[in-house]
């Protein structure tokens, strides 16, 4: 089995060469290359624990460590991990220290609560969208904190969320600025906060099981990304492909992880205490977490931070270069977005615009 470390050095190799073999430009009668580099910004990530003030939730806290950290002016968007249903963070380390090597702080609480189905019962792991002021009001403390890790290293004017299954859910109606609580996303008045800028979620929808009625999503503008393994066999893949239709603004993208599961994302397939896939992910594990955290991140850094390495990756070359997905994006980013890449010559070119139909697989839940 290959690990991520190498699978990534593979997955840069790769994508550096078809980068500037995609990019040669001629002037002159004389070629050029530019070489964009999709690989992570920072070679290590740290982490470290903390419990999170307003609702006592211990809480796994995952940064870049660059060796100059602490003079180095750095200052990373906060990005919020809503976890899966009965899914413990624990399992979710691989791929959240994977994306905080884009440049993030990336926050995974444990958030226990009542069962809606049982009140009587123990609390159970299950995300809501309470967290996400309990979240940025604690990040605030971290970045003052002399103690903290992450003091005066934390950008807490942007927030961008991820989320797993239920917690896909639970960001998806955040980002729609809704408290769903009939679906047990909310359970007390929420208002979407104006840091927040966009979202990337992994086997999530958003619809009333009981009604099978989708939700529409008032995201505007807010960016949106579905990340779907087409081997899914709890969140059905015609089901992201429902959610994705009724995200009412761009930009939004769909990314079809070909031969992943439900807990493709998770460091195993089976975490414990979670209610497992009935289909076996053949995509390798730690091909399919780095494919998942490149894709997240890399759309979080195109939304929150208008950076056209990223939104070239996200929005033209990524489904050309990464053989294990297939991406549908709404409309193409504005061309001010690729600043930075025409001062490589790329306007020669133009945008190429690549677009693939999300491909359903036939199964029943």
């Amino acid at each position: 089995m290959m690990n991520i470390s190498a699978h990534f050095f593979w997955t840069k190799t790769i994508g550096i060469i078809c980068a500037i073999a995609a990019l040669a430009v001629t002037f002159g009668g004389k070629a050029y290359a530019a070489t964009i580099d999709y690989s992570p910004q920072f070679n290590e990530a740290d982490r470290y624990t903390t419990t999170i003030s307003a609702n006592n939730d211990l809480a796994d806290i995952y940064y870049p460590k660059p060796s100059n950290l602490q003079s180095g002016k750095y200052s990373f968007p906060i990005v919020l991990l809503l976890q899966g249903a009965l899914v413990d963070k624990s399992f979710y380390s691989d791929y959240a220290s994977l994306v905080a090597r884009y440049g993030f702080v990336v926050v995974v609480p444990n958030h226990f609560r009542p069962s809606p189905f049982n009140p009587s019962a123990p609390p159970n792991l299950a995300s809501e969208t309470s967290q996400i002021a309990a979240v940025l009001s604690q990040m605030a403390i971290e970045n003052t904190k002399p103690t903290s890790p992450i003091a005066s290293v934390v950008d807490t004017q942007r927030l961008g969320l991820l989320g797993h299954s239920f917690g896909g859910a639970v960001g998806l109606s955040a980002i729609a600025n809704q408290c769903l609580t009939e679906l047990f996303l909310c359970r007390e008045p929420f208002t979407r906060p104006k840091e927040l800028l966009a979202g990337a979620f992994f086997g999530a929808n958003l619809r009333n099981p009981i009604t099978n009625q989708y939700v529409p999503i008032s995201n505007d503008g807010i960016a949106v990304a579905l990340i779907q393994g087409d081997s899914d066999g709890v969140a059905l893949s015609e089901r992201a492909q429902r959610t994705f239709d009724n995200i009412q603004t761009p930009p939004k993208t769909l990314i079809a992880v070909n031969n992943a599961n439900h807990f493709s994302i998770t460091n195993v397939d089976r975490p414990v205490g979670a209610n497992p896939d009935p289909n076996t992910a053949t995509l390798d594990r730690a091909v399919g977490i780095e494919t998942i955290a490149r894709w997240s991140a890399l759309f979080l850094r195109a939304n929150m931070l208008e950076d056209p390495v990223a939104s070239n990756y996200i929005y033209s070359q990524g489904d050309a270069l990464d053989p294990n997905v297939s991406v549908t994006s709404v409309v193409v980013p504005e061309p001010s977005s690729l600043a930075g890449l025409l001062m490589f010559g790329i306007a020669a070119f133009g945008h190429r615009w690549s677009k693939r139909k999300f491909s359903a697989p036939t199964k029943s839940q």
